[in-house]
Order: structure tokens, then sequence, then C-alpha cells
């Protein structure tokens, strides 16, 4: 099947893209079916207990394979190609370390709230890039799972749909997009809000 992309999305090398394990699969709506299935699986499994080693290397490899496991063979390993986003493949795991060591060091001396330090986590996580696919849902579990473990409610991430085209998902990349630029207003914003009139 040839994947459809939505804006801000990260297209799959050629590849890549053929590493998609189940060979039923054969249009857009079956994969996001499928893969939904899989990743609330794999949420169920985190969310399960409190993780002493979120922030390691070791964890969000194995958060991504229970995520994408079932759908893609590359799931729990680092991307070797260079894409639109990210860092080099070569500096993939150096950056999630300084991330994940600056990240434990705010939690511990509360040099930010806490919904900043997962904000400001969240976009880091998603700017590194780590993986070939799945790096927005898995950046968003990393950062709820953050959240939860100390004493938060997970963000709203806007309430809608953020893998559809859709204004919550313009809404979502250009908070990401102005944190780019060191402007992290509107991430903070969109990650706590809901659609007017739903509250």
């Amino acid at each position: 099947m040839t994947p459809h992309y939505p804006p801000g999305a990260t297209p799959l090398d050629p590849d890549e893209a053929t590493g998609l394990i189940p060979a039923h699969i054969v249009t857009q709506r079956q994969l996001n079916e499928w893969e939904l299935a899989n990743i609330l699986e794999g949420e169920r499994w985190a969310f399960a207990r409190k993780r002493k080693s979120l922030l390691s290397i070791q964890f969000i490899r194995t958060l991504h394979k229970r995520m994408f496991g079932d759908t893609w063979r590359c799931a729990g390993t680092f991307r070797t190609t260079e894409k639109n986003i990210g860092v080099a493949p070569v500096n993939i795991q150096p950056e999630l370390g300084k991330l994940f060591a600056d990240v434990g060091a705010r939690l511990q001396y509360k040099s930010r709230s806490l919904d900043e330090t997962a904000a400001r986590f969240h976009h880091r996580l998603t700017w590194i890039h780590p993986f070939a696919n799945g790096n927005g849902r898995i950046a968003r579990t990393m950062t709820d799972l953050l959240l939860v473990q100390n004493g938060a409610e997970h963000f709203t991430w806007g309430a809608g749909d953020l893998v559809a085209e859709g204004d919550v998902r313009a809404r979502y990349i250009g908070a990401l997009r102005a944190a780019d630029a060191k402007d992290y207003g509107p991430l903070l914003a969109f990650v706590r809000s809901i659609p007017t009139g739903t509250a």
C-alpha cells in the first residue's frame, strides 16, 4: 500500500515502508485501525505501573516496540536514515541522553512548572525524532507518563484527532514549529486546551 501522510508528518523511505508486518492491510484506513489497536495496547502496558526507568534509552525503545511492534518491523530500533526533521542518526542516542538528564534534573530541582517541563520535553523529543515512524505518538505518551508519574493529569492535546488533517492537528504542528523558534507559549496553551463548547 502507499501511505498517506497528513501535513507535518515525516514520510517513511521506501525500505522503511516495506517493513509493514500485517500482510492483509491494503488501505490507509486499515493501517490506521491496526496501528491504533497496537498503540493502545502499548499504552495500557506503559500506564499499568510506575516506571522507575522512564527517562532512559532502554525504556523508550521498549515502549516503542510495545506500541508499534505488531505493525512495523523496525519498532523499538532507532532510525538509520536522515529525515526532513530530527537530528542525524548518529546523534540520536547522545541527544536522548542529554534530554533525559536535563528533564530529570528539572524535575528534581523544580526549576520550571511541571507543565512547562513536560511541554518542553515533548517538543525536544519530537525534534530529536528518534524513530522512523510513530514519533509524535510516542512523544505524547512519554510526556503523559512523565506527568502522571509526577502527580499530574495527562495533557488534553487539544482534545481532538492529532493524526487526521484538521484544525487540531494544524494547531499542534504550528505550536511545535513555534517552539522550534524558542516560543513555547503556543505549545503550553495547546497541550491543556479543549475545543470551545466542550468544557
